[in-house]
């Protein structure tokens, strides 16, 4: 029997289901829309809309698939986010620049909103390693430093933990 994919984020925008998807798409490697569906005549009618009008797209980011909504107004909050776990610093300052471009915002400690309002975590593997150091000092160094930050520094995390200054 086939594995299927048995949890798939489902994301609702207002109206930027496909923009969202092309958006995302275009920043992560080895992703790609799969499939566009447009509402037909029956929620169209019943929505007073056009029926080519794109409802939801079927989207993939490295392999983990993902569905966006057109289904009005809702918004999103940072109960819910995305973490990047990257290895280096260039890959930190890839995705934080990409997310933040075009009305997206930094928040702190390693997280932002993008242009949609979807919270994403930009995070060094490193620092789970980090935060996981049996030596308290260590961990208290490394939490401490993240916290002042806004965008990661993995350097800067390093000699924290090191208890460098």
């Amino acid at each position: 029997m086939p594995s299927i994919q048995r949890i798939t984020p489902f994301l609702s925008f207002d109206q930027e289901a496909e923009e969202a998807a092309k958006f995302y798409v275009g920043i992560f490697r080895d992703s790609r829309i799969t499939r566009v569906s447009r509402s037909g005549k029956a929620l169209a009618n019943a929505q007073g809309h056009s029926p080519d009008r794109v409802l939801t797209v079927d989207f993939e980011i490295e392999g983990q698939p993902f569905i966006a909504l057109n289904g009005g107004p809702s918004g999103f909050n940072q109960a819910v986010s995305f973490m990047i776990q990257c290895e280096t610093q260039t890959e930190i300052d890839y995705y934080w620049e990409r997310l933040t471009s075009e009305g997206g915002s930094e928040v702190a400690c390693g997280w932002l909103k993008d242009k949609y309002g979807l919270s994403w975590q930009v995070t060094p593997t490193v620092l789970m390693e980090m935060l996981s150091d049996p030596d308290p000092a260590a961990k208290d160094r490394t939490m401490e430093a993240m916290m002042k930050m806004v965008k990661l520094d993995i350097a800067a995390l390093r000699r924290a933990h090191a208890g460098e200054s």
